[in-house]
């Protein structure tokens, strides 16, 4: 469904029916399967219990008729009740085993999720709010100030100092590959100063998309250094590092809920007027208002009522909303 304006453009609607078709016999085919072995099975684990329980009876009445073991006719119905109670659990449990194993396959899947394991982390520098005077000395605060601090424990003498956050970033000789057999960065160096704005060009698959990944630690380095205000940036908890940074992708991914809350996802406790701003930096307040209900416009599946580049602005408005240090824009028009 979500091709469905690509299959068109090219005219191959009947090549795409004929896909589904081919999809949906082997499911319906596997189904069939399915539905007949329990259809077979279902009615003789029901039937089970019935037929044992009658050639008790029967068997208990021609021995009880005949004098055999001294058998009365308490003893038989009592037996016959106690089989009827053993053999109803089990035919319940066979009947059940059909849906255990139609779940099972799903089961795996969410079993394969679950025991995925979350990334490793061995950084110990945190991002605190902070205070700092005319005279630059930094104390770490609990409320909001607008300022932030590198929060650096030394664990050889258990002190802790405090570096202002300014958004100066190095690569200084990074070598970086998917795999250790094949490198795809080379003894890279790069120096941006806080404040200045640096743009990458290249050909696709030049690797400008995997500088943004190693910054914020997608993906770590094989050999070299990334500094960040002369921080190793393995030495920064990842978390805090990703706080530090304003990314918008290549895709753009937008929420179910209002225009306004999208927005507020780059900054959880920002204000009305603090995402408005944010949205007019983006050049997305003009086109937001004209929507029907501006701000309070409701947006559904990944903002399918917006253009693309609508969503890209409103990805850039929530990254800005932020106000990180560092803004970085991943081929954003």
């Amino acid at each position: 469904l979500d091709g469905q304006k690509v299959v068109k453009v090219f005219c191959h609607e009947q090549e795409a029916i004929d896909d589904f078709v081919k999809i949906n016999d082997n499911l319906r085919n596997s189904a069939y399967k399915a539905n007949k072995y329990a259809n077979i099975l279902m009615p003789i684990n029901a039937n089970i219990g019935n037929i044992s329980y009658v050639l008790c009876a029967l068997l208990g009445a021609v021995l009880a008729t005949n004098g055999f073991g001294g058998l009365t006719l308490g003893t038989i119905v009592s037996f016959c009740t106690l089989n009827k109670n053993f053999t109803n659990p089990i035919s319940q449990l066979s009947q059940q085993m059909t849906f255990v194993i139609m779940a099972s396959a799903g089961a795996m899947r969410l079993f394969d999720l679950m025991d995925q394991k979350p990334e490793h982390d061995d950084g110990y520098v945190e991002l605190v709010n902070a205070e700092i005077d005319e005279n630059g000395n930094i104390t770490e605060v609990d409320h909001r100030t607008g300022k932030w601090a590198w929060k650096h424990p030394h664990k050889a003498d258990g002190t802790v100092s405090y570096k202002r956050q300014e958004g100066g970033i190095v690569f200084d000789g990074v070598d970086f590959g998917y795999t250790d057999e094949k490198m795809v960065l080379h003894d890279i160096k790069l120096y941006a100063k806080p404040g200045q704005k640096i743009a990458f060009v290249g050909s696709t698959g030049a690797g400008k998309t995997t500088i943004t990944n190693l910054i914020n630690r997608f993906y770590d380095i094989q050999d070299g250094k990334i500094r960040y205000d002369e921080i190793n940036i393995n030495k920064i908890k990842k978390p805090e590092l990703r706080k530090s940074l304003g990314i918008v992708l290549q895709e753009t991914n937008l929420f179910t809920g209002t225009v306004m809350d999208n927005i507020r996802y780059g900054k959880l406790d920002a204000t009305d007027e603090e995402c408005i701003a944010a949205a007019k930096l983006a050049n997305a307040d003009s086109f937001i208002r004209r929507l029907p209900d501006g701000y309070q416009t409701m947006l559904t599946g990944d903002g399918a009522n917006l253009s693309q580049g609508q969503r890209q602005l409103l990805s850039i408005a929530r990254a800005a909303v932020a106000d990180p240090p560092v803004l970085i824009l991943d081929e954003a028009t």
